[in-house]
């Protein structure tokens, strides 16, 4: 029985993903017109401002570092791993959410990820990029480095070291790369057309007519389309699981206390799409308010990923339980001494008690309806978590390797200048990406939120390129 005679708010009423009012004139309008407007808002400005300035430091970080070798950052022996593969870990954790919104939540078919899919999609891909950068600059040579990562088969039968997890990751990561792409991609041309056919410049027109790649909407379109689009999404579907679960193999797999954990691959993966879901949050929030999308990003929209980001939370705190269980229920003598320096007695044991704050107290605040509507504790909430998985990757890597089995090795790691700037470098690159983006595409994906509407029919709407 449907019973719409309750107060807003009230847990049961129905909640609709748009708001009322809406209609497949006023979505198409208020998509296209954030591009084509020349009133572009000023936060846009200053986000690419500080975006453009970060950029730039990081290809003065990347340029002084091929000059003068890797040496200009932290790492020493036994840290040889250090921002470097800690930030690797973090960007491709980022990337998690827009697979899981695009993918998952596609063939589960919840038609609240409709209006957050675009910009993940994007955030996904754009993550990915900056994630590429670490490991490729961090072997010193990069133009030798993708030689010995994906040698010529004419030149050699086997890669030199198969049994490496890194050799892993480069297919883990280009594969999940490869399909991202095809899928953010496919899903953009029906919105396209619908760009091309708005488009008033002829040079624009004719841009947005190449990208749209001829789709006129017909039924044989959407046909193919819509079965594209079950394929890509059955391919990505997988890959929530195994990109992340091989990059936990580079620590899973070693002997290094520490770091030899069977939980690492769910407790990865988990952990990267409490990350995404955070990341995808902090931008959406600024976004929502800087283009007036309160009425297709809706409370509704925030409050789910809020749940999504507490669950996934809870289990990497299990995961940090597990962990600690394991090394005290295993009697080994360097298992117990790797909990007591990571957690207690340690130089950083700061990071730990830190990481415990950002991603587990925290996070509490979202067993509150109140708190999940409430924009500012979201956001609030959002950006301890992004400080706490970072955190999470600095503990894991450094405090495990600081320490290793002889103390004669024992070396203390304090990051340069150098690695500052290249991390916060792409996180200036990750912003200007994402603005360019908003500026240039449709955001959010116009023709998914038609289906949404009362009037809408069970399939898409065959209007891609008419309105």
């Amino acid at each position: 029985m449907h019973n719409t005679s309750f107060p807003e708010g009230d847990f049961r009423a129905p909640v609709p993903v748009l708001t009322p009012g809406q209609g497949y004139r006023s979505i198409t309008d208020k998509l296209t017109g954030l591009v084509f407007t020349a009133n572009t808002p000023r936060a846009w400005f200053a986000f690419v401002g500080v975006g453009f300035s970060l950029l730039m430091c990081l290809l003065m970080a990347l340029t002084w570092l091929l000059l003068k070798g890797i040496g200009i950052w932290g790492n020493n022996i036994p840290v040889g791993w250090a921002f470097d593969i800690i930030n690797f870990v973090w960007w491709i954790g980022i990337g998690h959410a827009g697979t899981l919104i695009s993918a998952v939540l596609l063939l589960f078919k919840q038609d609240w990820r409709m209006s957050i899919s675009r910009s993940a999609e994007a955030m996904t891909i754009f993550a990915v990029v900056c994630a590429a950068i670490f490991p490729i600059f961090h072997t010193g040579r990069p133009w030798l480095a993708i030689y010995w990562l994906l040698p010529y088969p004419n030149t050699m039968l086997l890669w030199p070291n198969f049994r490496s997890p890194l050799i892993w990751d480069v297919f883990a990561v280009s594969t999940y790369a490869t399909v991202s792409i095809v899928f953010w991609y496919t899903g953009l041309i029906p919105d396209l057309a619908t760009f091309r056919d708005r488009a008033k410049n002829k040079i624009v027109a004719r841009v947005y007519g190449i990208l749209a790649l001829g789709w006129r909407g017909s039924a044989k379109h959407w046909y193919r389309y819509e079965n594209a689009s079950l394929l890509l999404a059955g391919l990505s579907t997988p890959l929530v699981l195994s990109v992340h679960t091989v990059v936990s193999f580079d620590f899973a797999v070693a002997v290094l206390p520490g770091w030899h954990a069977t939980i690492f691959p769910p407790y990865f993966v988990a952990g990267a799409v409490y990350a995404g879901f955070a990341m995808v949050l902090t931008l959406l929030i600024p976004l929502r308010k800087m283009y007036g999308l309160q009425d297709l990003i809706t409370m509704h929209h925030i409050e789910n990923m809020a749940k999504v980001m507490l669950v996934t939370g809870l289990i990497v705190v299990y995961g940090y339980a597990c962990e600690l269980f394991f090394g005290w229920y295993s009697g080994n003598t360097y298992e117990r001494f790797m909990l007591i320096n990571r957690t207690w007695r340690g130089p950083y044991a700061w990071a730990y008690w830190m990481l415990l704050l950002c991603n587990f107290i925290v996070p509490q605040l979202m067993w509150s309806k109140r708190f999940r509507r409430n924009i500012p504790v979201v956001f609030f909430v959002c950006m301890f978590v992004n400080v706490g998985m970072w955190l999470e990757r600095f503990v894991i890597i450094v405090t495990s390797l600081h320490r290793d089995f002889i103390p004669s090795s024992w070396q203390m790691y304090y990051p340069t200048r150098w690695d500052f700037l290249t991390f916060f470098g792409t996180i200036g690159l990750f912003l200007t990406l994402m603005f360019l983006f908003v500026r240039v595409l449709p955001m959010l994906a116009i023709f998914e939120l038609k289906t949404l509407l009362p009037e809408a029919k069970p399939k898409a709407s065959g209007d891609g390129g008419s309105h």
